[in-house]
């Protein structure tokens, strides 16, 4: 059977600079994802147009929106790259232009054109879930994240901060914290 070997991490996207190209339907809708998750990311937007809803989304965040046509030279400093045009043959020149500059970029509905993807995300305070499908399924990563934030308790962020303040107080080698960590937290997902 086929396995997922992504290796999922959490970007402090606060500290890193995100562009991406693109003023359409697909921009608009990889901003509102990076935002919901991320509040304070700092992304860029370059495109010769942008939706009005991206406009509106892009109100009260840290977004810079340039109308203009892309230019490698846009890529100048930054961390993270989408490519969200409808022209198939510049999302092409942006991930050209990327791999060049060692630069991390996703191409929208393209995943052999991609160095990562935007799976589902569930948030619940200091909780944060990944669900990833390989980029085979958005729809099922979607009803995934749906059913996580179903069944995950609004108040779990509070068992996390206690539970740190606990983590906090212990005396002894890391390995004896993890083993006492581990104890303590052994009957949440122990059957009855």
């Amino acid at each position: 059977m086929e396995r997922n070997n992504l290796y999922p991490i959490f970007l402090k996207t606060e500290q890193l600079r995100i562009l991406i190209v693109g003023g359409g339907f697909v921009a608009e809708e990889k901003l509102h994802f990076l935002l919901k998750s991320s509040p304070a990311a700092r992304v860029t937007l370059i495109a010769p147009y942008f939706r009005e809803g991206t406009l509106e989304a892009s109100s009260g965040h840290r977004i810079t929106l340039r109308q203009e046509l892309y230019h490698c030279d846009h890529l100048q400093g930054n961390h993270l790259v989408i490519a969200a045009t409808d022209d198939p043959e510049v999302n092409r020149q942006v991930f050209e232009d990327c791999r060049k500059r060692r630069i991390l970029v996703n191409v929208a509905d393209t995943p052999s054109l991609c160095d990562f993807y935007m799976g589902g995300i569930v948030t619940k305070g200091h909780v944060k879930i990944a669900i990833s499908t390989n980029g085979k399924s958005p729809t099922t990563a979607k009803r995934l994240r749906q059913l996580f934030e179903s069944i995950l308790p609004e108040d779990i962020s509070l068992l996390v901060q206690n539970l740190n303040s606990y983590r906090r107080k212990l005396k002894g080698s890391f390995e004896d914290k993890v083993t006492r960590m581990n104890e303590l937290t052994k009957p949440l997902v122990e059957e009855d």
